[in-house]
């Protein structure tokens, strides 16, 4: 495989690439979901639903949190099937040049062979690697009665894989693998980086104070932390606030430094994502974490987290400037 030449992605192509990142969101908030109604081991086994079935039985005892859960496990190969394709997508120039003698007709339906580009494989293949990794860590969780401990990796690999997926997505619109060209002053940079450093730790602190928190993740079984859960979220919402501060400060910073306007539309849509994260999170925080709130703040830190890698990536152009992105010609700096 060569990255040279690359072959376009197609419209197609890049709507598969983001139906596999709302794949990836739409798991978290669903697994969100099975933990909130105390769902968590209604497959109490794995990769058995219950002892010597694949699948819920009557004679079980979980009730309807056994179709819960078994639903949740049923939708990762949904979730599967989306990374899978978007893998196919990245290798379609590949696929037509293996099939081009085999079945002509089949590989012109599939575009022109020819070279694919290795990093766009490398971010499809990490999610594809990230489901089975998820699914393994799934059963050692259900097996370890939940702990908050392999619940907090689980969903931290979760994110793991949003940010592979989002990164697949946006590197397809990229017009090939050529050196980056960096469109912002180095402090804008530096704020993007911390951007990312801090969301990470708000994310970790997140899932410390949801294990120490009433939604363990079965009606029955109730495993936390043994850390405060108020201290715990004061910590999370100290951090929080940091993170909002870099955003303005990023946001503030575009706009004086004459920055693109996609550069200031990225902050000011994480500044805006941070704020209504910021609501929801202290409303379910006052009005004692009800379920609807705490799948709303799982989906808003999803969707946070996203807008942060398109701040990131919002600093830095790949290949030719378009006809708008001259205007931050004078800060540029080429990265090999």
């Amino acid at each position: 495989m060569s990255d040279a030449g690359p072959a376009p992605i197609g419209i197609v192509g890049r709507r598969l690439l983001l139906a596999n990142v709302v794949a990836e969101v739409g798991i978290v908030v669903t697994g969100g979901l099975v933990r909130l109604t105390g769902s968590g081991l209604g497959c109490p086994t794995w990769p058995e639903c219950t002892d010597g079935s694949l699948v819920p039985v009557t004679s079980q005892s979980e009730g309807f949190h056994k179709f819960i859960e078994f639903g949740n496990r049923l939708l990762t190969f949904a979730v599967l099937l989306a990374a899978v394709t978007a893998l196919l997508v990245v290798l379609r120039p590949w696929l037509a040049a293996r099939l081009s003698r085999l079945l002509p007709g089949l590989a012109r339906r599939l575009g022109s062979p020819g070279p694919v580009r290795r990093p766009l494989v490398w971010l499809a293949a990490a999610v594809v690697v990230g489901i089975v990794g998820q699914a393994v860590l799934g059963g050692i969780t259900v097996l370890l009665d939940l702990h908050p401990a392999t619940v907090a990796a689980h969903f931290l690999l979760s994110m793991a894989m949003i940010a592979a997926a989002y990164l697949l997505f946006r590197r397809a619109a990229d017009p090939g693998d050529q050196p980056v060209t960096i469109v912002v002053r180095p402090e804008l940079r530096w704020l993007a980086a911390a951007l990312v450093a801090v969301g990470v730790l708000v994310l970790v602190l997140g899932t410390v104070v949801t294990g120490s928190g009433p939604h363990s993740g079965d009606s029955e079984v109730i495993t936390r932390f043994s850390l405060d859960v108020r201290m715990m979220s004061w910590l999370h919402a100290d951090v929080v606030l940091v993170f909002v501060g870099l955003a303005l400060a990023f946001v503030v910073g575009a706009r004086m430094s004459g920055a693109p306007g996609s550069v200031v539309r990225a902050g000011v849509a994480l500044l805006a994502a941070c704020l209504v994260q910021g609501a929801i999170g202290y409303t379910q925080y006052f009005t004692g974490v009800p379920v609807p709130l705490v799948a709303l703040h799982m989906l808003g830190a999803c969707l946070v987290w996203i807008a942060t890698l398109e701040v990131v990536l919002s600093t830095r152009r790949r290949g030719r400037h378009g006809p708008h992105d001259d205007e931050a010609d004078q800060a540029s700096v080429v990265v090999a």
